[in-house]
């Protein structure tokens, strides 16, 4: 039976944007190349669990417009369970606009739209969904009111949840206790504990701080370096596998949606952190936030070969 893995969270329509190199203040840079594709924390993460093998579930809001018609086809394309995929007639669907220059690195902005009017309202609609899933992931492009609400049905179910804290902000202790893993990159590590975190010492100084809040594992992604775990199943440094970069737009949504089928699968830590790393590294070699989700089979292959 297929892991069932509840999303709750952003779903943007991104316009990326390819360029030499990302422009500084006042600059104008000519010979990009345009394109637009599905994007928003939240919708990667359920696309990239889909195409992992979940049976995935999205609740979400997208506006009552073109883009928010293009992000639930994409969805039900993907076999996504869109019952709680709410079309808004208030707010227009999340855009990010991108900036991707010639190695790959980015820098993005973001109108929410719709995803800042995902209500705890419209979490308690969804409470049986979660109460049934093997496994919850969140992220913080929602309303902090909505993401505490779904953690707590979560937990009182004891249902699983996946916090990635991204865009990075403060979090209390009281949310932090109801998150079984947390999945920070170096720089919201770094705001979450005031530990500058560069390598894996620091990395493991941040987790161990994360982890006195409450949080029973920490895993922090650090690109191209790989990522440190903190858990009492398992604690140490899985590396990243070496791909030349395209673009790292969603490569750590990718990384949480591989990760959460392969837990929901009863996956050892350490299996799952390393499925979901190749996850994450295959997906920098394509354009594009969802676009670039690997498959099931892509990812097993992969694996095979190293």
């Amino acid at each position: 039976m297929s892991a069932r893995v509840v999303v709750a969270g952003s779903s943007n329509t991104d316009m990326i944007l390819q360029t030499p190199q990302i422009p500084s203040l006042g600059e104008t840079i000519l010979g990009g190349q345009f394109s637009m594709a599905a994007g928003g924390k939240g919708a990667n993460q359920a696309v990239a669990a889909a195409r992992s093998g979940g049976k995935v579930t999205f609740l979400a809001r997208v506006g009552d417009d073109l883009f928010g018609r293009q992000a639930i086809e994409n969805f039900q394309q993907a076999h996504i369970n869109v019952e709680h995929v709410i079309q808004d007639d208030g707010a227009s669907t999340g855009v990010a606009l991108i900036f991707v220059d010639e190695k790959g690195e980015n820098c993005i902005g973001v109108a929410a739209g719709a995803n800042g009017r995902l209500s705890p309202a419209d979490i308690d609609q969804a409470h049986a969904c979660i109460e049934s899933a093997d496994l919850l992931v969140l992220q913080l492009e929602i309303p902090l009111e909505t993401v505490r609400r779904a953690t707590k049905i979560a937990a009182a179910a004891n249902v699983p949840v996946i916090l990635n804290p991204a865009p990075a902000q403060v979090l209390d202790r009281d949310l932090l206790q109801n998150v079984s893993i947390l999945t920070p990159n170096e720089s919201e590590a770094e705001l979450l504990t005031g530990i500058r975190v560069t390598h894996s010492s620091s990395a493991a100084q941040a987790a161990e701080m994360l982890q006195s809040r409450g949080v029973e594992t920490v895993i922090v992604t650090m690109g191209a370096q790989g990522v440190l775990v903190a858990s009492p199943q398992f604690s140490g440094w899985v590396p990243a596998f070496a791909l030349d970069p395209v673009d790292t737009t969603a490569a750590g949504d990718v990384f949480n949606g591989a990760l959460a089928v392969a837990l929901s699968e009863g996956q050892p830590l350490a299996t799952a952190v390393r499925f979901a790393s190749a996850a994450a590294a295959l997906s920098v070699t394509q354009l594009g936030a969802q676009p670039s989700a690997p498959l099931r089979q892509e990812i097993e292959d992969f694996l095979l070969q190293q």
